[in-house]
């Protein structure tokens, strides 16, 4: 019987905010708008023949598809919308402010004996211009809201295509 195992947890990637910070978030945030601008187009030009096509043999069927088509140019464009109003809320940030950049996953090692709720602790990495500059144990393990999180996976997370 074994007298330890590893298990997984989560880890929170915080960031001291600089200026070198604020000009990769804006990078990033504005590659996630123009990729979706991209989907956007595709999705446009990709459809646009298939569908006068259809209108020749079923308009009902092609009015349908063209709603769809048109659902998901909407879905799209509010996660672009989303990006655009994150994008400017990282003009607005603070250097010298902490922010959550995401989570990365760690791994810890139970052994008969440990006290569960020392071990299960949430850890928080602080980054400044990736330089590690403090290992933190928080109390009550990990509690993340996706809003607090400043990066472009989150805005599009909600909009991942099915």
């Amino acid at each position: 019987m074994p007298d330890s195992v590893v298990i997984k947890r989560d880890i929170i990637l915080r960031a001291i905010v600089t200026e070198k910070l604020k000009e990769q978030l804006d990078e990033e945030f504005g590659a996630a708008v123009d990729e979706l601008d991209r989907q956007i187009t595709r999705l446009d030009i990709g459809t646009r023949q298939y569908v006068t096509d259809m209108q020749r043999s079923d308009i009902q069927q092609a009015m349908a598809l063209r709603q769809q088509i048109e659902a998901e140019k909407r879905r799209l464009q509010q996660g672009k919308d989303q990006l655009i109003q994150r994008r400017r809320q990282v003009e607005e940030l603070e250097v010298g402010a902490e922010v959550i950049r995401g989570t990365i996953e760690g791994q810890v090692e139970l052994r008969v004996g440990d006290n569960l709720q020392t071990a299960l602790r949430g850890v928080e990495i602080v980054v400044k211009d990736d330089e590690i500059v403090e290992i933190r144990e928080t109390e009550g393990g990990l509690q993340l809201e996706p809003e607090e999180e400043v990066t472009p996976e989150v805005a599009t997370s909600e909009i991942e295509a099915p």
